[in-house]
């Protein structure tokens, strides 16, 4: 651990540390909190974006770091120790692991920083970069390469997923566990990585994974005792439910993946969350599941209290890329066509910009981000706005050249009610797609088709009107990338290289930048903590928190 603290009043910032305090709950519904960042999005609407000015650009060239910390967590290091594991048991494949990433975003309440990564959470003084306390989790095995996105807290407690597809609760006082709960059978190739959503008395939890039997989706569980209080299938389960239709048999419509593996946001006044779903099942040799497949690569809006689906929008009937579209859908109330309107969009990651209505889910915009020239994969769009998925694109044989890739991932975007715009990190490229399994019910792995490599692209961060879809701004370099817009007029990324930046938000200019060791992992985040607006993000294994030098 570095601490910098570069002028007298930057010391000032060093008060005695106060025993954690539970979250209130009120705080969950406050839009754009200052003094906190109580959810994975800092709120429930996904914007990412903060009314803090302070730091904004006319000063920003006067960030200075404040202090650093780089975290650990080992069986012998960690002050608690638990997880299912017991001498002598085996352990599944890719895992346990020692390398691990910050990808998620740390929960900061009441001056300390919840912080989860694969198998492990910490507490950190939000002031100093002091670890509190830390936690390892004796895993089972699993996608360990699938880093986790963070907590939720409700209360004094704590909740993280681990790769082997456990929720685990934490108190947050001490880090001691409270309990731990099966999500999903690693056996099964599931992962888990989702930060739970917190939603009154729920906690929410959704799993991924690409194997061929896998059943996508989401459960809400009892935060006191983990037990489930309802469950949405992302496939549909029986006769006359809404999409049953649209697969060809029993089979493959429960086998059909789709995992909810995005974390999710929420519309406290309609009681809606709004749920990003996965990719269908086989991935790439389509020929057992003829029809739309619902309701994979879709856009699902939920009842939190009962689970029941209130309206979808698939972005990609049909996958056969594993284009999921496990991107943030966000939220937030602007005009549209001169009336106004609460509003859901989405950059998805098959290169199309989506928005919607998210009180009746209706369609109102249907853009390219990317250049078109990288949507061969689409004939062109429908009369509901879905991309119309080229035959002769999906993976053959012999290879077929696919554009798009991944336009974007699961990185979180940011929107900015000051400038309109919708802030993206992008892809573009070409990229072989092969079929390798022909039988009429694909076995084994689920990736029976696709490929890898991508060429002839760029990658950045783009600005979209939400309006239009148009691009205002591009910056070269970044891609896929978690992102921050703040009312100083500052948006905060990363430059596809290790320098972390600060660009005008109407612009794209890069008014500041500083070298980091490595690529930031994460979504920067900021609040105000004793008067001073801070700046944290991770690069690695290591957090960095910048302030103004003043």
């Amino acid at each position: 651990m570095t601490i910098r603290f570069i002028t007298r009043a930057a010391l000032a910032l060093l008060p005695a540390l106060l025993a954690a305090q539970p979250l209130d709950p009120n705080v969950l519904k406050k839009p754009n909190a200052i003094d906190s960042w109580p959810t994975y999005h800092g709120d429930y609407s996904g914007k990412r974006y903060s009314t803090l000015d302070q730091i904004n650009k006319s000063n920003v060239a006067t960030l200075t770091l404040a202090w650093s910390a780089k975290v650990a967590s080992t069986e012998t290091s960690a002050t608690n120790v638990g997880g299912p594991w017991k001498p002598g048991e085996p352990t599944y494949w890719g895992g346990p692991s020692d390398t691990f990433r910050i990808a998620g975003s740390p929960l900061m309440v009441n001056g300390i920083l919840y912080i989860s990564a694969v198998d492990r959470a910490w507490a950190i003084n939000v002031r100093t970069g002091e670890q509190l306390w830390s936690y390892f989790f004796k895993t089972r095995g699993g996608h360990h390469n699938n880093a986790s996105k963070g907590m939720g807290m409700y209360g004094g407690w704590l909740y993280f997923e681990t790769p082997d597809c456990y929720l685990v609760s934490l108190d947050a006082k001490t880090g001691k566990e409270r309990w731990y709960k099966q999500l999903a059978p690693v056996e099964q190739d599931y992962f888990c990585s989702n930060a739970p959503l917190i939603v009154g008395n729920h906690v929410m939890t959704g799993m991924g994974g690409d194997a061929r039997d896998i059943q996508g989706r989401l459960e809400s569980r009892d935060p006191e005792t983990g037990e489930i209080q309802w469950t949405w299938y992302t496939t549909p389960q029986k006769p006359g439910d809404p999409g049953y239709d649209s697969w060809p048999d029993q089979y493959s419509r429960t086998h059909g993946g789709g995992g909810p593996w995005q974390p999710y946001t929420y519309d406290p006044d309609l009681n809606l969350m709004y749920v990003a779903t996965g990719n269908p099942n086989p991935v790439g040799a389509t020929q057992s599941r003829a029809g739309d497949n619902l309701f994979t690569c879709s856009i699902v809006a939920l009842n939190a209290d009962t689970g029941k689906m209130a309206w979808y929008y698939q972005t990609s009937p049909h996958d056969a890329h594993d284009w999921d579209s496990t991107e943030v859908p966000v939220l937030f109330d602007a005009p549209w066509a001169g009336k106004p309107r609460k509003l859901l969009a989405q950059a998805a990651r098959n290169g199309y910009f989506f928005v919607l209505d998210r009180v009746t889910g209706e369609h109102l915009l249907t853009k390219p981000f990317v250049d078109p020239q990288f949507l061969n994969w689409a004939t062109g769009i429908n009369a509901k706005g879905q991309p119309i998925n080229n035959p002769k694109k999906e993976a053959s044989v012999d290879g077929v050249l696919v554009g798009a890739g991944s336009a974007t991932n699961w990185p979180p975007p940011s929107f900015s009610p000051q400038t309109g715009l919708f802030y993206v990190g992008t892809a573009e490229g070409f990229s072989m797609s092969y079929l390798v399994d022909t039988s009429d019910r694909p076995e084994g792995y689920g990736f029976t088709g696709g490929g890898g490599g991508a060429s002839g692209g760029r990658s950045g961060i783009r600005a979209l009107d939400y309006k239009t879809g148009e691009t205002k701004w591009f910056h070269e370099g970044g891609g896929p990338q978690g992102l921050l817009s703040t009312a100083g007029g500052l948006l905060f990324g990363n430059d596809g290289s290790t320098n972390f930046c600060a660009y005008d938000a109407l612009t794209g200019k890069i008014l500041w930048h500083t070298w980091m060791p490595a690529l930031t992992s994460n979504g920067t985040q900021t609040y105000l903590v004793d008067g001073y607006q801070f700046l944290v993000v991770a690069a690695g294994d290591t957090l960095y928190a910048f302030t103004l030098n003043r």
